[in-house]
């Protein structure tokens, strides 16, 4: 097939084979992650009923699982007629959210009527900071927390919060406060987001909770807002909804069905009122005392402890609201309000309001409530329906239905709107502003120095304090702090959220980890993947003082020779494969395979687990004692994946002579990661950016050629000779003007 490859791409892919063979490999891991998507698995519960039987004892009971929504209703003995009183659910069935390694915890979550946590359990986690690292103990006591909280509430984490695991949240207002986990802050926000997401699915579903993803945060009434004012003059404004229906209007209604033509009196008086409806919202001052008066608005709002949404319904005409069969106290088979498509449960207040000024007389006059907690805008349009009935026949009538609808809304100026709440990713973000101001002013100075590093490196003290001090930052602050170590969990929890289809969402919840990836992702083109593994990993760091003070106890240092180390070096590739291939086939057992990284051991949890742990990263630890940076040479599988990231390196940035390896071996006898090839070219898939190499290229003290040429002679692979005053040499073993510009020799 002819390609279709524009001229100037295929000369630059011919020019840098690099980069053909990067496209190669990017090319082969789409087609394979494509082949495993095809079979994407579903996150599903586990408990049967009975299992969740034992968990609820009397007066609670089970009932059979729901088919609209994955819930099992309970019910109270207390309440035989009362319908649901909660519900119980497993949240990966409503918000499977990948955690860390990739796959969604799962929490058993009860809630009532109301909205209030009756508990959450855990089921099932994969987080690999509470895998071996610290345990389940403090995941288990964090889940207590929501007992008696509710979901209306925004929700926020902050470690050292005061607790109260017994009883409704102390918090009455928009926000609770739960306490976080100290080193797994990234982890107990996706538990956050599991838990109110899958609550709130069963809420909207099932409780009446409106839906605000679109809409932000309900409306609140302004209190002190009040406007005397008369019921003709809320009629226009729009604080009373009405509406008005004659005999004509209702006839034209049930036009085309069974109950056309059968009301005698609306034919015989079609322009005879048949029912005026009105509505009026009471919570606002202005429009409940105009209604009730002051003595009667004082007292419904002392009776609604609940703070309720409270209407004002009255009919006058031919039909009433209310028919012979009403309940006080209950619903009224004729009304349904709903808000967003959502229907909201209108009960009756068991109030009966006296002396209403401004209607015609009325047949029905009744305040109707809707649970604060139902998630309705009282700011915004409702709309309240009234069905009206007809009968066709005298023995078994045929009934025939129809509905009435009224929308009200009433005016923005008696309203308040909250904030809209901070997004969970963001509330991380923010919490963490100061660690990740010192970690980007230390990623700015890190730059500042690679780019420009002559200056740093010409001077081998001014460059070991710097490397020193910056890579004990890194162990310190970054790593043991800041907990920003980078590891292959991310790489593989990556691929098991894509291939379940979840998304990378979860990773906004670590901004240090984040800010990180992002740096050395852009490093990548720039440097390769020495940035990351020579100065930003907290492990590897930790290494290199292990190593500094092996040496100053004089420990032997093991040499191997450099055709067996590149070999050995496959090692990382080989573990790469093997824990990537995994979290694609394997989940289950990849998440013990990732363990054969020592991060989590070393640097996330400090030492703090379990012998065999502690013991494995002990041992590496000494075996780098030995060998220069053992791990990270002949085992990291994420220092295989910076290796490949390196492939995007755009530019040769480490300087050579061309008399560098012909024979000049100085810089590579004094590289500790035998990163220099014997012939003098840089191995950067090996290199972790020391800096050693480019001090030694600029000073005229360390460097052959440059000694050479401060005595006015010229280093070239033939031998030495003296150079004319112009600086050209009489002999040369290559001709002049072959040698590329940036690789010449300096000029006195």
């Amino acid at each position: 097939m002819e390609s279709k490859l524009p001229a100037a791409v295929c000369a630059c892919l011919r020019a840098n084979p690099h980069v053909t063979r990067l496209l190669n490999l990017v090319v082969a891991l789409a087609a394979f992650i494509g082949l495993n998507l095809l079979s994407l698995p579903t996150w599903a519960g586990q408990l049967s009923k009975p299992e969740i039987e034992r968990r609820f004892g009397p007066p609670l009971h089970v009932q059979e699982k729901l088919s609209d929504i994955p819930a099992w209703p309970l019910t109270s003995e207390l309440e035989p007629e009362g319908g649901p009183v909660g519900y119980v659910f497993e949240s990966i069935d409503l918000a499977p959210i990948p955690g860390f390694e990739g796959t969604p915890m799962n929490f058993l979550v009860s809630i009532d009527r109301k909205g209030n946590f009756l508990g959450v359990e855990l089921l099932r986690q994969h987080e690999p900071v509470f895998l071996g690292g610290l345990g389940e103990a403090p995941l288990r006591e964090f889940i207590t927390q929501y007992a008696g909280r509710n979901i209306k509430q925004q929700f926020l984490i902050a470690l050292d919060a005061a607790r109260n695991r017994t009883g409704p949240s102390a918090n009455q207002g928009f926000q609770t406060t739960l306490d976080g986990v100290s080193k797994a802050t990234a982890s107990v926000r996706i538990v956050n987001q599991s838990v109110l997401g899958a609550a709130l699915e069963v809420a909207r579903a099932k409780l009446g909770f409106a839906d605000r993803k679109q809409r932000g945060p309900a409306a609140h009434v302004l209190p002190d807002v009040y406007d005397p004012t008369t019921f003709a003059e809320m009629l226009k404004n729009g604080m009373v909804g009405r509406l008005r229906l004659t005999n004509a209007d209702v006839e034209k209604m049930f036009a085309g069905t069974d109950g056309a033509g059968v009301d005698d009196e609306a034919l015989a008086k079609p322009d005879k009122v048949f029912v005026d409806l009105y509505i009026a919202y009471l919570n606002a001052p202005t429009i409940g005392r105009a209604i009730l008066g002051d003595s009667q608005y004082k007292a419904a709002m002392a009776r609604n402890f609940e703070n309720r949404h409270l209407w004002w319904i009255a009919s006058a005409g031919r039909y009433a609201i209310l028919d012979d069969n009403f309940t006080p106290g209950a619903q009224s088979p004729r009304l349904t309000m709903a808000q967003d498509g959502l229907f909201l449960e209108l009960r009756d207040q068991g109030f009966d309001p006296k002396d209403i000024a401004g209607p015609p007389e009325l047949n029905a006059s009744r305040l109707f409530g809707v649970y604060a907690e139902a998630g309705l805008d009282p700011a915004r349009p409702l709309e309240l329906a009234l069905t009206i009935t007809r009968a066709k026949g005298m023995i078994l009538p045929l009934l025939t239905h129809t509905q009435a609808k009224l929308s009200y809304a009433p005016p923005q100026r008696l309203f308040a709107y909250p904030p809209e709440p901070t997004p969970e990713w963001l509330l991380a973000w923010k919490a963490r502003w100061l660690e990740l101001a010192i970690i980007g002013a230390a990623l700015v100075l890190l730059t500042v120095v690679l780019a420009r590093p002559r200056w740093i490196s010409v001077n081998p003290r001014r460059l070991k304090v710097f490397r020193l001090g910056f890579l004990a930052f890194t162990l310190l602050y970054l790593g043991w702090y800041a907990q920003g170590q980078l590891s292959m969990v991310q790489i593989t929890g990556a691929i098991k959220s894509l291939k379940a289809g979840q998304g990378l969402t979860s990773y906004l919840y670590d901004p240090i980890s984040l800010l990180l990836i992002a740096f050395t992702l852009v490093s990548f083109v720039i440097w390769g993947r020495g940035t990351f593994c020579g100065w930003l990993c907290p492990f590897g760091a930790l290494q290199e003082f292990i190593g500094l003070l092996a040496r100053r106890l004089r420990l032997p240092r093991l040499r191997i020779p450099q055709k067996l180390a590149k070999k050995l070096e496959w090692g990382r590739h080989v573990t790469f494969a093997l824990l990537v291939g995994a979290a694609f086939l394997l989940p289950r057992q990849g998440e013990t395979l990732n363990e054969i990284e020592p991060f989590k051991t070393a640097i996330t949890v400090g030492f703090d687990r379990s012998w065999p742990f502690v013991a494995y990263a002990a041992g590496l630890l000494l075996a780098g004692a030995f060998y220069y940076k053992f791990f990270c040479r002949f085992i990291c599988p994420l220092g295989s994946a910076m290796s490949l990231g390196g492939r995007l390196r755009r530019f040769a940035w480490l300087k050579r002579y061309d008399v560098c390896g012909k024979p000049c071996q100085s810089c590579k006898a004094k590289c500790a990661y035998d990163a220099i090839e014997p012939t003098g070219e840089i191995r950067y898939d090996a290199c972790f950016q020391c800096l050693d190499c480019v001090g030694i290229y600029h000073d005229n003290k360390r460097c052959p050629v440059l000694i050479y040429k401060k005595k006015g002679e010229i280093f070239i692979p033939t031998g030495v000779v003296r150079a004319d005053q112009d600086g050209s040499a009489k002999t040369r073993s290559e001709p002049a003007g072959s040698r590329p510009e940036s690789e010449k020799l300096p000029a006195h």
